[in-house]
């Protein structure tokens, strides 16, 4: 057992998405919470960038005494989580795109992944697809400026409703059925993305899957809170926190 706080972290607000799950299933926990806003978005840095930010953070978090840390960032994990594992003395839990249960799923063969250009050019997913996606078409889109609209918290507006559109479009033309949420701030924009594809396209997303593994790790190494542990929450920011807090107010419903 222990009462010591989870980290968790993403280049902004958007693993915000993988805490609530978090918070669900382990309510006992206390959780810090770092928004590396004033680095974001990481899609378009390069894997050295986003391993120096991510060690960074790590470090801030456990000058706070984090017994685990969720990287709750696809591209982070795909650039950064197994130097993390190598380089620091506690467990990590990363992130990965949820090919595997739709390619379980789908119908029609054709599965859609929305992501940041980052995560779709990184070993680690290339890998994931070639596992997991022999049987299917896998059809990739890269979505350049959505992170910045949760960012904002700006979660339903003409011009975001455009721009999903334009990424959108061209998948629903190719018969894609599932559609796999790559990055952990579009699943704060799922009902307007719910709304463009229709009832018959399953969205996926990993969060819950995250929150699962997490628990698991917990587990394995004694470090859950006590049952009876009153839970927390705290955030970080590299941002402006003026800014930051409104919106991460408005992801957690708080």
């Amino acid at each position: 057992m222990s009462r010591d706080p989870l980290g968790v972290f993403d280049s902004g607000v958007g693993g915000l998405s993988v805490l609530r799950e978090i918070r669900k299933l382990l309510p006992a926990e206390s959780l810090i919470y770092y928004a590396d806003s004033a680095h974001c978005p990481y899609g378009g840095k390069s894997s050295a960038q986003i391993r120096e930010r991510a060690c960074a953070i790590t470090e801030q978090l456990l000058a706070r005494g984090a017994k685990l840390i969720v990287v709750a960032c696809n591209t982070a994990t795909i650039a950064a989580v197994e130097h993390l594992r190598a380089t620091y003395p506690i467990s990590f839990v990363g992130i990965e795109p949820a090919i595997k249960p739709a390619v379980a799923q789908t119908r029609s063969g054709y599965v859609g992944v929305l992501a940041t250009g980052a995560a779709l050019a990184g070993e680690k997913f290339l890998r994931l697809t070639a596992q997991h996606g022999q049987n299917v078409q896998v059809i990739t889109q890269p979505c350049p400026g959505l992170v910045e609209f949760v960012e904002r918290g700006e979660l339903d507006s003409p011009a975001l409703r455009s721009l999903l559109w334009r990424y959108i479009e061209p998948l629903l033309k190719l018969r894609v059925d599932t559609l796999v949420l790559g990055c952990t701030h579009y699943p704060f924009l799922r009902p307007v993305i719910r709304e463009l594809v229709g009832r018959h396209v399953a969205i996926l997303d990993t969060g819950e899957a995250v929150a699962r593994q997490t628990q698991r790790v917990l587990e394995r190494e004694n470090l859950l809170a006590p049952a009876d542990a009153a839970g927390g929450f705290e955030w970080l920011s590299s941002g402006d926190a003026a800014q930051v807090a409104p919106v991460i107010a408005r992801l957690l419903g708080a």
